[in-house]
C-alpha cells in the first residue's frame, strides 16, 4: 500500500550567515552488542524513554510508531533518503497510520526558519494534532529540525527520532535538544523537547561516506575524555575497527557514547549545570563553524575544539601532559583535523564572546581536571587563550586527514 505523495522544502533555503553512572556502569559490564542481539540503553529523565541500538532496527519502527498510536505521522527526511523513506512509509500505512512524507535540505541548510514554516504547513494541511506523530529520518540536522518542529506545533506533539549518521547516533538526536540556526548563529533558535524513542540502526551507516563517519567519531572521543575512558581504550587498539560500521567495536562505541550522554541528560535536562559537560571542546569549535559559515563538517570542528580545550587546561596548570597529549593522538590516529589557521585566534574570541555558556562578556570553557574529570575555566586570561591556540595553529602538530 503506497500512501500520500511526498512533499519537498524549497530547494534553495540560505544558511545562517546567507548560506550517568547507571548507564556506563552497565555499558562497562556488558559485552559489545552483536548484530543479532540489539540493546536498549535507557535515558531516566523526566519523560523516560529507550535508546535502541542494533543492525536492521528500521523493521522495529512500525512497531514503535504503533505503540504510540497515532493518527497521522509526519516523516522529514533528507533528500538521500527518500527511497528508505518511502518504504517506511509504506510499512507505516499499512499498519494503519496515515503517513506523510517532508523531504527536506541536507545538512545546515535544512535548518532554517523558511524550512521549519515548510514543516509547519505541511503540519497544517494533513491535520497533525496532539495525539499525531513527527520521525525524524536522517543525520543529525534532520533530527534538530523534526524535534523542533514537533516542539512548536500546538506547543509540543511527539517525536521519534531515527538518526542515520554516527553523529546523530552519539549526540544530536539523544537528549532533547532541538533547534534551527539564525543569522545570529547556529542553534540560536531552539527548545529541549524529549524524544518519545530514538531507534540508532547502525546499518544506515555501512553506506556512510568514511569522512562523515570519522567526523562523528569526535563526539565519540569527547564522550571517552570527559566521563568513560574505556572509549578511548577501543578507540587506541584498533582505530580501523573502530571506524567500520560492521564491527562490534563500532557497536560498543556507539553504545558508550550514548550512555555517557543519557546519564548527563537524566540528571541535567535544560543544561543549568551538569549538562555543560557535553560542551566539552565546543566553544571554540562553533566558533569556527561560524567563521567558516558551516562549510566544516561539525565533527572536524568538535576535533580541534578538543585539542584546544586540553591546551588550553595545561596552560592554566590543570591538566597533566599525558592526557593533554592523548587528544591529540587519539584524534590524529583517527584521521581528525587538530590543527586550524594561525591568523584567526581574534576573530574565534570574538565569535566565542556569542557562545551560550558566556555570561555577562565572560568566555566560560568546559576543561578537564584529570581523564573523565570535567571542570569549568571562567574568563581566562588572554595569555593561556594564546598558549592553547599556538598548538592548534599548528606549530608542533600536523593536521588530519579528515576533509572538513
Amino acid at each position: 500500500m503506497t500512501g500520500p505523495d511526498p512533499v519537498t522544502a524549497p530547494a534553495a533555503v540560505p544558511g545562517p550567515a546567507g548560506t550517568g553512572a547507571d548507564n556506563r556502569a552497565q555499558a562497562a559490564a556488558d559485552p559489545a552488542p552483536s548484530a543479532a542481539a540489539p540493546v536498549v540503553v535507557p535515558v531516566r529523565s523526566a519523560a523516560p524513554y529507550d535508546v535502541v541500538i542494533g543492525r536492521g532496527l528500521l523493521g522495529d519502527l512500525v512497531d514503535v510508531v504503533r505503540r504510540v498510536a497515532p493518527g497521522h505521522a509526519a516523516l522529514i527526511h533528507a533528500p538521500t533518503l527518500a527511497a528508505t523513506a518511502e518504504a517506511v512509509r509504506d510499512a507505516l500505512q499499512d499498519a494503519g497510520v496515515d503517513t506523510h512524507l517532508l523531504e527536506v535540505p541536507d545538512a545546515e541548510d535544512g535548518k532554517s526558519l523558511q524550512v521549519l514554516g515548510f514543516c509547519w504547513d505541511v503540519f497544517g494541511q494533513i491535520g497533525l494534532d496532539r495525539g499525531d506523530l513527527v520521525i525524524g529520518l536522517g543525520g543529525g540536522s534532520v533530527t534538530d529540525l523534526a524535534g523542533f518542529a514537533a516542539a512548536t506545533w500546538m506547543r509540543g506533539i511527539r517525536v521519534v527520532q531515527v538518526p542515520t549518521t554516527l553523529l546523530g547516533m552519539v549526540d544530536a538526536a539523544v537528549g532533547g535538544k532541538t533547534g534551527i540556526n539564525t543569522g545570529a548563529g547556529k542553534n540560536m533558535v531552539g527548545s529541549f523537547h524529549e524524544p518519545t524513542a530514538v531507534l540508532a540502526d547502525l546499518a544506515t551507516l555501512d553506506s556512510l561516506p568514511r569522512n562523515e563517519l570519522v567526523a562523528g567519531m569526535a563526539e565519540v572521543v569527547k564522550a571517552g575524555f570527559i566521563a568513560d575512558p574505556q572509549i578511548l581504550a577501543v578507540l587506541e587498539a584498533d582505530p580501523e575497527r573502530a571506524v567500520d560500521p560492521t564491527t562490534p567495536e563500532l557497536a560498543e562505541l556507539v553504545r558508550r557514547a550514548v550512555a555517557v550522554k543519557a546519564d548527563v541528560v537524566a540528571a541535567d535536562l535544560r543544561e543549568s549545570s551538569l549538562r555543560e559537560i557535553l560542551n566539552y571542546g565546543h566553544t571554540l569549535a562553533h566558533a569556527i563553524e561560524k567563521r567558516e559559515r558551516y562549510r566544516w563538517r561539525h565533527g572536524a570542528a568538535v576535533s580541534v575544539g578538543l585539542v584546544f580545550a586540553a591546551e588550553l587546561a595545561r596552560a592554566a596548570g590543570r591538566l597533566d601532559d599525558a592526557t593533554a597529549d592523548r587528544h591529540l593522538t587519539v584524534l590524529h590516529t583517527l584521521g581528525l583535523p587538530t590543527t586550524y589557521d594561525p591568523d584567526a585566534l581574534g576573530e574565534l574570541v570574538t565569535f566565542m564572546g556569542s557562545d551560550k555558556k558566556t555570561r555577562s562578556g565572560i568566555l566560560r570553557f568546559v576543561v578537564l581536571d584529570g581523564l573523565a574529570r570535567p571542570g569549568r575555566l571562567v574568563g581566562p586570561d588572554p595569555s593561556l587563550l594564546a598558549a592553547a591556540y599556538s598548538v592548534v595553529a599548528g606549530q608542533r602538530r600536523r593536521r588530519g586527514r579528515v576533509q572538513p
